[in-house]
């Protein structure tokens, strides 16, 4: 990972707390006296999922689920399937907390799955949105950030597994997914 990588960063380390702290007291307002599971689909909402998770103020608890329909910097259409819950999301309010909104394919998917299992209310929460992708009908209840149509990395998000440990969020250059 070299420094000029990124193009330019797009959301501060700063701003990222910000964020995390407004979205937590407005879910902790929402969620008071219900039985919120928070869902993170891994592995790039894990970052945030821990920032966040420290501005909750209502009881909650934690699940992880990991599916993918990326390949490279693209949306493959198709979602694979890779670990399951391990609490049943029945009865539960639902929140998945998702790093980012862009085809709206893959969150689209968990919906229904987890819908499907009877869960009380399901809505998400992204710490980005990225509306010009949107392939799916499909809306974040609780957003970060609107962002542009650019390839973003860092605080969790990755381009094959890199960048992830970027305290920001950034624009990655071309060049370094264009080779």
């Amino acid at each position: 990972m070299r420094k000029e990588d990124v193009q330019k960063v797009l959301i501060p380390e700063d701003e990222l707390k910000r964020i995390c702290k407004k979205l937590g007291e407005q879910i902790s307002r929402d969620y008071e006296g219900k039985n919120l599971l928070l869902v993170s689909v891994l592995k790039g909402a894990v970052v945030f999922l821990s920032d966040l998770l420290r501005e909750i103020t209502c009881d909650c608890r934690i699940d992880f689920m990991a599916v993918s329909s990326y390949s490279g910097t693209k949306s493959t259409g198709f979602v694979k399937f890779k670990k399951d819950l391990d609490i049943s999301p029945e009865g539960c309010d639902i929140l998945i907390v998702e790093d980012i909104l862009d085809s709206g394919v893959t969150l689209a998917y968990l919906k229904n799955i987890l819908a499907d299992r009877n869960a009380a209310s399901i809505r998400i929460c992204a710490l980005l949105d990225k509306p010009e992708n949107r392939k799916a009908d499909i809306k974040a209840d609780y957003v970060g950030a609107v962002i542009p149509d650019e390839f973003v990395v860092g605080y969790g998000l990755d381009y094959d597994e890199k960048y992830r440990n970027l305290p920001y969020v950034g624009v990655l250059s071309p060049s370094v997914y264009e080779k």
